[in-house]
């Protein structure tokens, strides 16, 4: 039977390298947490993991950030941080968790004591290139008698390019049962990258977004159609819709314009083939590609604020850590500054 959890998430804000990150993403982080309704207690413990987490960062990266965000699992809302960070990563994972490894200049409580204060925790790194880490916060403990979800089957990043505030790009996620009680359920992955940047673009993608909520019609070319009308009237965007059908072991993908999707695993990648055109303006008529579910493997999605020379096969032990964790690797192994940048990763599925 498949477990897989899928999150509804919404990224709040990215806090970049500077002198005053840790302060800055620390006092944001306790005030999301506290309007989230964590407690006094929790909101704090969720301030010092973030300020442990951004010092690091401060300290010894290069083109480092943090990114803020609210994972909701349905009624419940959380807060969760990723950093990036191209520094000198680290030859002895390890040994970085053991209390009191902190690194200095931070708060000496390391890392192995933000992985306990978590209730979801993932860290991946390579010597010489850099490290991704992230962690979920929910209001109440991991002890919870009703636990809420750890890692989701499908997540995403989005970065704003330099100098803005809001991104251009979005993706979402729609799951729906499709076999018998038990079977693994169907799921489908929108991303759109909204034409330029800023605000404009982003109301182009927003709309992609609800467009692809309210849509009936599940198939990537229903998807893209809904979307089509959707963005008449904004600048139009980029889109692609993958349709990971488990039972029957293959991927449904239609795409229109400069999103790049492929499906990688051990061995390597196989790009799905996307038209040209612009949705909501010149589309061109539909072509959906069928491709077999690589075993072990996952789904990549990604803007072309991310260039495709990146090669998951030269980050040891990637496949085996949490979409969001792979979508922060592969955000920093190739997205460029002079463009809004999108990744969204679909593993554990089938």
């Amino acid at each position: 039977m498949n477990t897989t959890a899928f999150l509804e998430c919404e990224d709040v804000a990215w806090f970049r390298d500077g002198a005053s990150l840790a302060t800055t993403a620390r006092g944001a982080a306790a005030a999301l947490a506290r309007r989230l309704g964590f407690t006094s207690h929790r909101s704090a413990e969720v301030a010092l993991a973030v300020t442990e987490a951004a010092t690091n960062v401060q300290r010894h990266s290069v083109d480092g950030g943090l990114l803020l965000r609210v994972v909701r699992s349905g009624a419940e809302a959380g807060v969760e941080f990723l950093t990036v960070d191209s520094g000198p990563g680290m030859t002895d994972v390890p040994a970085a968790m053991v209390d009191g490894a902190s690194s200095a200049g931070t708060l000496g409580i390391g890392l192995g004591a933000v992985a306990r204060l978590a209730d979801h925790f993932d860290l991946h790194s390579v010597p010489g290139r850099g490290t991704v880490l992230s962690a979920r916060f929910w209001p109440r403990g991991a002890e919870s008698a009703t636990p809420l979800p750890g890692t989701s089957g499908a997540d995403g990043v989005t970065r704003p390019i330099s100098g803005e505030t809001v991104c251009g790009d979005a993706w979402a996620v729609r799951t729906l049962v499709a076999g018998p009680e038990g079977a693994p359920p169907v799921v489908v992955v929108m991303l759109c990258d909204g034409l330029g940047h800023g605000p404009l673009a982003a109301r182009a993608s927003q709309a992609a977004v609800g467009a692809f909520r309210d849509c009936a019609d599940l198939s990537p070319e229903g998807v893209l159609t809904a979307v089509d009308r959707a963005l008449r009237g904004t600048r139009g965007g980029a889109v692609a819709v993958a349709r990971i059908e488990p039972a029957e072991g293959r991927v449904r993908y239609c795409g229109i314009g400069n999103v790049s999707g492929f499906l990688v695993d051990p061995a390597g990648r196989r790009a799905l083939l996307s038209a040209p055109g612009i949705v909501g303006a010149q589309m061109r008529r539909l072509r959906t590609f069928e491709e077999p579910l690589p075993e072990h493997g996952a789904l990549v999605m990604h803007s072309d604020g991310l260039t495709e020379r990146w090669d998951h096969t030269a980050l040891p032990g990637l496949l085996r850590h949490s979409p969001l964790v792979m979508a922060g690797q592969l955000l920093r192994e190739a997205a460029v500054r002079r463009d809004d940048a999108s990744v969204v990763v679909v593993k554990g599925a089938w």
